[in-house]
């Protein structure tokens, strides 16, 4: 499998792991199941390019194996970039329907 290949589905599995993570702890911006998934799971994906593109390293696959540094660095990217989205979809969200953001 191709190191880019692994990057993405990290990504992917990190953001939708971050999106339903930061629902479950902020009612607020919860979208359901299927949207904190989907939120997570595009925010873990976009951010951990993002990173990847601003350090290079994180791309990095050592000659035939997998650095593990990489993909630890991969993990908490699209974690993160997926709980953020999550949480800018949720606030979007009640600001649309006229809910509060307490």
């Amino acid at each position: 499998m191709s190191g880019t290949l692994i990057n993405l589905i990290v990504q992917i599995i990190a953001g939708v792991i971050g999106g339903q993570g930061v629902a479950a702890a902020l009612k607020n911006v919860d979208l359901g199941p299927l949207g904190n998934t989907i939120a997570g799971a595009i925010g873990g994906v976009g951010g951990g390019q993002i990173l990847q593109a601003l350090i290079p390293a994180l791309a990095g696959v050592a000659g035939s194996g997998v650095d593990v540094g990489s993909l630890v660095g991969q993990f908490v990217g699209g974690g993160v970039s997926g709980a953020i989205l999550t949480i800018i979809a949720g606030l979007i969200k009640n600001m649309m329907s006229g809910q509060t953001a307490a």
